[in-house]
């Protein structure tokens, strides 16, 4: 067996990529200033960082296979700090885009790679609850990142955010050196990527799975993407956007601790997935009727709790047909919803309307559920 990884340094690394994208959001209004761009162009810095991160996780996850987990993650954090350095010290607006774009690529490591680990160590019901369990740990990512950014934005500005993600970078770079052992078993031969790719690309399970983490992803970032614009639009400063975080975390704790509860009394995690994605079309539905109010927050919550209940139900299972390739799967996995969301923030930054991207995309989830919990129920009965 391979050794068991530090837990609290995998919720660290797990809780990492979210972090870093929470402490930046409440920066934005500051870089759309400092750079004199509008705010769907300061939104870009958002949705192409996404594009980054989808190269990094197919890198990252099939340099795990080929030279293991660990030489793995420290050159992906190696990279991150050094994207994060370039942005604290760029001047112009293009330099500041490319910077960010490697630090995701960096970053995708911390999500690729630990999942990867824990999947090492963990299967079946065993890794549901250790997803379900690590949730409710990340539940508290976005309100230390948004709190955190918006008080670092206020007194420093986007400079101040940058230099803390460096900080971050270099503190997650040695606890990593010291504490992460390798999880890659010794009999390990590395699998081929191209017939990796074919066999994922004709699995259905994996593009609905895919496609569910990318539409509930899409609400999450959706709302890092707009909210500061929201908040600044109805007269709020930056360390309001910070403050909402606490709402969004206070609904994302009350989804992870519903999940594992739920889960303990026996309840299929199919059927709690479909649950959360009609909780997010009428999340949806009453931040299109609370647009022009600061209680559009409220229904926030909702989506986040959504959010909690489905995604560790969507991201456990995903990959049990490839049990012997996990680094590569994983990779391909992870480009294919990385991928998708970026996409979808680059449409949600087009269309600056939250409570549309939160319906719009609760109704897609909804339709994928609905397929994956008839095609388990059918599996079930067989």
């Amino acid at each position: 067996m391979p050794r068991r990884p530090n837990m609290f340094l995998a919720v660290a690394l797990l809780m990492f990529p979210q972090v870093v994208e929470t402490i930046y959001s409440p920066a934005l209004p500051s870089i759309a200033k400092a750079h004199g761009v509008s705010t769907s162009t300061a939104s870009l810095t958002l949705s192409l960082y996404f594009l980054g991160f989808a190269a990094g996780v197919i890198f990252w996850g099939r340099l795990c296979d080929l030279a293991g987990r660990r030489p793995s993650m420290l050159l992906g954090l190696s990279v991150y700090g050094l994207g994060t350095l370039a942005a604290l010290l760029s001047s112009d607006f293009p330099i500041l885009l490319a910077a960010r774009m490697v630090s995701a690529f960096g970053a995708a490591v911390g999500s690729i790679g630990t999942q990867t680990i824990l999947r090492d160590r963990f299967q079946g019901a065993e890794l549901t609850r250790v997803f379900s369990l690590v949730g409710i740990a990340i539940a508290i990512s976005p309100a230390l990142g948004m709190a955190a950014g918006a008080l670092i934005a206020k007194l420093a500005s986007h400079k101040g955010v940058f230099f803390a993600l460096t900080a971050l970078a270099f503190c997650l770079l040695v606890w990593t050196a010291v504490s992460l052992p390798e999880t890659r078993r010794t009999e390990h031969v590395p699998p081929s990527l191209r017939a990796t790719i074919a066999d994922m690309f004709q699995d259905r399970h994996i593009w609905r799975s895919a496609g569910l983490v990318a539409l509930l992803n899409l609400c999450l970032f959706s709302y890092y993407q707009l909210a500061p614009f929201y908040f600044e639009d109805l007269g709020y400063s930056a360390i309001a956007t910070g403050y909402s975080g606490v709402v969004l975390t206070a609904g994302t704790l009350a989804g992870a601790v519903s999940n594992r509860t739920l889960l303990q009394y026996g309840w299929r995690p199919d059927r709690l997935v479909l649950a959360a994605c009609l909780l997010i079309v009428i999340g949806g539905l009453l931040v299109v009727s609370l647009n022009a109010s600061i209680l559009f927050v409220a229904p926030v919550a909702i989506v986040a709790f959504a959010f909690a209940v489905a995604i560790p139900n969507v991201l456990a299972p995903a990959l049990q047909a490839y049990s012997n390739r996990l680094g590569t799967a994983g990779a391909v996995f992870g480009l294919i919803y990385y991928l998708l969301i970026g996409g979808g923030l680059l449409v949600s930054g087009a269309v600056q309307n939250l409570g549309v991207v939160f319906s719009v995309s609760g109704i897609c989830a909804c339709a994928l559920a609905a397929g994956a919990r008839q095609k388990a129920v059918a599996h079930t009965a067989a």
